[in-house]
This record gives C-alpha cells, sequence and structure tokens, in this order.
C-alpha cells in the first residue's frame, strides 16, 4: 500500500494518537493552562470591575446665587445622593474654571431670582445646567441626573407643602430582564464571549505555530497522517481546554458578580461549543498563514478580539453602524455569541433567537473548517 492510499482512508487509531500527543503537550506546557484558565480569570477581573456604563459619585458643581431654605433643601437633596460628589461655589467662574481642567464634569446654577418664581408659582424651573461636552456620554449623565434629582425635589416639596392634586399624567417605567439597571448584568456576558474569543484563537494560533518553530510539524507532515486527522486532533484537545475556560468564566459571573442566569445550562453549553469551535478553526487558520508565533498572536488579536470588541454588539449597537458594517457583522460569530449569551442570562431560553444564532455559527464554522482543509497541504514549502 503506498503512502496516497494511506492517507486517503481516515484511521481512529492516528487520530486517537494525535489527541494523546496534544492532551500530553497540552500538561506539559505551562503556555497553554495559562491561556486556558489565568487569562480568563485576568480579563473577567478587569471586565467585571473596570467597564461600567453605571456612574456613581459624578463629580458636579454648585452655584447658589440665591439663600434661602427651598435651595438649600435641593442642595442637601444632592449631597445626599450616592450619585453626585458636590462642589459649592458663590459664582460660577470659579466651576468654569474647575471644569475647564477636569475637577467637576458640570455644575447646576440655581439664580438670584430662584425665589421670585417659587413665590409666583411659575411652571418654568430656573435652573440652569452646564456640563462639559468634551465627553458626550459623561455630560448627558450630568445633565439627567441633576434633571432627575430636581424632578424628585419638586415632588417632595408639592408632598410637604400639603398640595394634594396630583399631576395630570403619572409616567410609571418598568424595566424588564434588567429590572435594576445595573450595567454589569449585560457587560459580563458579552466580556466572556470576548474572553473565549481571544482565548480560543490564540490556544491553535500559536500551539501550531510553535510547532513549526520548533521544527515538530514537519515531521508530523511526513507522517502517513490524513490533514482531517491532523485537524481534529488539533481542535478536540484545545476545544475540551477551552470548554473548561467557559465553565469557569460562567462560574465567576453567577456566583461572583452576581449576574443573574434565567436559561438552560445545557443549550449555555451547546452555544459555547459552537462558537468555541468557530474560535478554534480560526487560529488553525492564522497558523496555517502564519509559523511565527509573535505574528500570529498579533493576527489573533487583530482578526479575533477587535472585531469581536468593536463589531459584535458588546458595547457598540450594531443598529446604529453603517449598513455595510452591519453586512460585515453578519460574518462575525462573535456578533452571534454576545446576543445568544445575554439572551441567556437575563431573558432565558429565546428558542427562535438561538436557534438563528446556532444556525449562524454553525454555518460559518463549516466555512471555516473547509478553508482550513483547503488551505492546509502536507508540504514543507
Amino acid at each position: 500500500m503506498t503512502i496516497a492510499e494511506i492517507n486517503s482512508k481516515f484511521s481512529t487509531k492516528r487520530l486517537n494518537a494525535l489527541m494523546v500527543k496534544e492532551f500530553i503537550q497540552m500538561v506539559r506546557d505551562p503556555s497553554s493552562l495559562m491561556i486556558g484558565f489565568g487569562l480568563p480569570l485576568l480579563l473577567m477581573i478587569i471586565y467585571g470591575f473596570g467597564v461600567s456604563l453605571d456612574i456613581e459619585h459624578l463629580r458636579i458643581g454648585l452655584v447658589l446665587e440665591d439663600a434661602t431654605p427651598s435651595t438649600f433643601s435641593f442642595a442637601n437633596s444632592l449631597i445626599n445622593s450616592k450619585y453626585f460628589d458636590v462642589t459649592f461655589a458663590q459664582d460660577r467662574r470659579e466651576l468654569e474654571d474647575k471644569m475647564l481642567n477636569g475637577t467637576i464634569r458640570g455644575f447646576a446654577v440655581i439664580p438670584a431670582y430662584f425665589t421670585q418664581f417659587e413665590k409666583g408659582r411659575q411652571h418654568t424651573a430656573p435652573i440652569q445646567v452646564i456640563a462639559d461636552g468634551s465627553e458626550t456620554n459623561t455630560a448627558s449623565f450630568v445633565q439627567n441626573y441633576i434633571r432627575g434629582a430636581w424632578d424628585n425635589w419638586k415632588e417632595q416639596q408639592r408632598l410637604v407643602s400639603g398640595v394634594k392634586r396630583p399631576p395630570s399624567v403619572v409616567p410609571i417605567p418598568r424595566f424588564w430582564y434588567n429590572e435594576q439597571l445595573i450595567s454589569r448584568n449585560f457587560l459580563i456576558p458579552g466580556s466572556i464571549a470576548l474572553i473565549m474569543a481571544l482565548i480560543g484563537t490564540l490556544l491553535t494560533a500559536l500551539v501550531v505555530a510553535r510547532e513549526w518553530e520548533r521544527g515538530t510539524m514537519e515531521a508530523l507532515m511526513s507522517s502517513p497522517v490524513h490533514i482531517v486527522e491532523i485537524l481534529i486532533g488539533k481542535l478536540i484537545p484545545y476545544f475540551l481546554l477551552g470548554m473548561a475556560a467557559m465553565t469557569l468564566s460562567t462560574c465567576v459571573a453567577i456566583f461572583f458578580y452576581d449576574v443573574p442566569f434565567r436559561g438552560s445550562f445545557l443549550l449555555l453549553a451547546a452555544v459555547s461549543a459552537v462558537f468555541l469551535l468557530t474560535a478554534l478553526e480560526t487560529g488553525l487558520l492564522i497558523s496555517t498563514l502564519s509559523r511565527n508565533q509573535f505574528t500570529a498572536s498579533q493576527a489573533a488579536f487583530v482578526f479575533a478580539f477587535l472585531p469581536a470588541f468593536m463589531l459584535s454588539g458588546f458595547i457598540f449597537e450594531i443598529g446604529s453602524m453603517p449598513k455595510a458594517i452591519q453586512f460585515m457583522t453578519l460574518l462575525l460569530p462573535a456578533r452571534y455569541f454576545v446576543s445568544s449569551l445575554q439572551t441567556l442570562f437575563l431573558v432565558g431560553n429565546v428558542w427562535s433567537l438561538i436557534a438563528y444564532n446556532l444556525m449562524a455559527m454553525t454555518l460559518i464554522g463549516i466555512g471555516l473548517f473547509v478553508a482550513i482543509a483547503r488551505r492546509t497541504v502536507k508540504r514543507l514549502d
């Protein structure tokens, strides 16, 4: 039997030997274990504590040009709020300098004619809010938070004054799935998708590139091993390591960060498995193009992590992107994984959405596997 005939037949015996070899190499190589367990923990700590859309202790200023019991009452409502750190001034020019150098993010001015409006029972509230527009999100927070504090204070004043007539319209907001509007509850599931995208790509990209550098890949290519056996033999061991990293990240999210989980763990495992295979295949594809560890690591960061961070809907809404960019996100597995994780954690088993995401990631994974099989040839040039 010729070598070509041997290569044309798939052998489970050779496949098992390849997987045993990869497991032994994984145990002996501390870098793989660091990528699989150390990196997820580090990134979960960074994302859990470093990334937040909730603002507390917002640094603002308050100018009381009209010193009356009512204005002092409003000032106390700001001081006692957990959302503000208040700096008082008698002249707005003092606060303008503080906002210019970044000491405060905005300030409110209660003008000298405030009492006249109060006595005249005017409907227009004579209060000015000035925010630092160089940071648009923070400026919006300043305006909305002070407006909310002002509305709450006016309602308290109405109750204290004994006014019985309620307003004609009373909006009662209700938020589904994340009732307390805690940004961590949807940022942590999204960060798990970023972590798995980076880890899955690095595991195979660096390992195969290191084998090319050490010369062990040449010996493997000269053996009667089928290309499919090589690919599966590389994927399965690091797939199991990646699933262990996913389990660790999920446990940290639920038990350490108290992120609610309302879906099925079996469905979470299925979605994670499909996405992880696409990430591992991306790493294998990178390793076929680059046989250097440094180049492979840079390519994994550029082609796996950055697109997952920018285009997956993790922070930036896909619907607000240009149409061409929205079309590009359809080819990104992280888009479907972020959506699936946030749904499973906060909402539950929405089968129609999960099935669509699973189908999309499966098609992308099949395409990547075919591309790798065509690109990987048993030649040393």
